[in-house]
C-alpha cells in the first residue's frame, strides 16, 4: 500500500511539472508578440526593420508617441472607433437579446421554421457587389449609419444566446410573471434581462471586439476620412511602409530624390505603426479583466448544453 501511494504521489507530481511548463511556455507563446510590439514601439526603427531588436529596446526613443500626437487623423479614427464600438455593439444587444430570448420560449409557433431561416444566413450571402447596391439604393454609402448597423445580428451569437436563456432561466418563473399579469416585453425587462449578465457579458465582448477591429465595411462603404475608423488609418500606415520598402528594393526606378523621401516615409510609419498598435488595444486589454468572471460563466453555459 506504501508503494502505492508513494508512486501515486511521485506520478501527481510530474504530471503537475509537466502542466506547469507547458502554462510556462504557452504563456511565452502568447506574451512575446506584445512585449514585441510594445518594445518595438519605443525603439529606433532601423534597428527594429533591420532585426536587431528581439525582445527589448533597442535605441530607445518616444519620438514615435510624439509623432503620433500631432497626427491627427488617428485621434480622429480613435474617436470614430469608440463610437462604432458603443453604438453599434449596444445595437447589436438590442437586437440579439430579445430575438434569442423569443427564439427559446417553449410557446412561440414556428420557431424551428424561423430558426432554418436565421441559419441559412450563416452559410450564404447576397455577395459584395449585391451587398453594396443595396447599400446604395438605401442611402446609406459614406453614412456613419451603415458601419452601426452593418452585420446587426449574428446568428451564431444569437444561438449562443438562446441556448443560455433556454437552459439557465427556469420557464416555471415566466409562467409565474405572466399569471402575475405580465406581458412578453416586461418578463424579458424585468426578469429574464437583469438575471442575465454573463451572457450579456458575453454578446457585449464579442461583438465589441468585431467593431474595435472592423475596417473591410469602412473601406468599401466609407470615402470621408473624417468618418473612417482607427483600423482603417492604422492599414493604412502599415501599406505606405509595405510600399515604400517594396520601392526601395526597386531602386532603379526612382531618382536619388524620390529614393530619399521612400526613406522618409518607411522610416515615418515604422516610427507610428508599433505606437498605433499599442494604443488600439489598450481599450480591450483593460476591459477584458473586469469581465472575464461574466465571460467564462456565460461561454460555458451557453455552448455546453442545448
Amino acid at each position: 500500500m506504501k508503494k502505492e501511494r508513494v508512486n501515486s504521489g511521485l506520478s501527481d507530481k510530474i504530471f503537475m511539472v509537466a502542466v506547469y511548463v507547458i502554462l510556462l511556455l504557452l504563456l511565452a507563446i502568447f506574451l512575446y508578440p506584445i512585449l514585441f510590439v510594445i518594445s518595438a514601439s519605443v525603439s529606433d526603427p532601423k534597428a527594429v526593420s533591420g532585426g536587431q531588436m528581439l525582445l527589448f529596446p533597442v535605441g530607445f526613443t518616444l519620438d514615435g508617441y510624439q509623432y503620433l500626437l500631432q497626427y491627427k487623423e488617428i485621434w480622429i479614427g480613435y474617436a470614430n472607433t469608440l463610437f462604432y464600438t458603443v453604438g453599434g455593439t449596444l445595437l447589436n444587444l438590442a437586437v440579439t437579446l430579445p430575438c434569442a430570448y423569443a427564439m427559446s420560449r417553449r410557446d412561440m409557433r414556428g420557431r424551428k421554421g424561423l430558426m432554418i431561416f436565421f441559419m441559412i444566413t450563416m452559410y450564404f450571402s447576397g455577395g459584395l457587389i449585391p451587398g453594396y447596391l443595396n447599400v446604395k439604393s438605401f442611402g446609406l454609402l459614406d453614412t456613419r449609419t451603415i458601419i452601426l448597423i452593418s452585420g446587426l445580428m449574428s446568428t451564431y451569437n444569437m444561438i449562443v444566446a438562446r441556448t443560455y436563456f433556454a437552459t439557465s432561466i427556469p420557464y416555471e418563473i415566466q409562467e409565474a410573471a405572466v399569471i402575475d399579469g405580465c406581458n412578453d416585453f416586461q418578463i424579458f425587462s424585468r426578469i429574464v434581462f437583469p438575471i442575465s449578465k454573463a451572457i450579456t457579458v458575453v454578446m457585449l465582448l464579442y461583438y465589441g471586439v468585431g467593431h474595435w477591429n472592423s475596417y473591410c465595411e469602412s473601406m468599401i462603404y466609407l470615402d470621408d476620412r473624417s468618418k473612417f475608423p482607427l483600423q482603417l488609418f492604422l492599414r493604412e500606415i502599415l501599406t505606405k511602409s509595405q510600399f515604400a520598402q517594396t520601392a526601395m528594393m526597386d531602386g532603379d526606378s526612382y531618382s536619388a530624390e524620390q529614393m530619399m523621401a521612400l526613406i522618409r516615409q518607411s522610416e515615418t510609419a515604422n516610427m507610428i505603426k508599433y505606437g498605433v498598435i499599442v494604443v488600439s488595444v489598450i481599450p480591450m486589454l483593460v476591459l477584458y479583466p473586469f469581465l472575464q468572471k461574466y465571460f467564462e460563466k456565460g461561454v460555458m453555459i451557453g455552448s455546453v448544453k442545448g
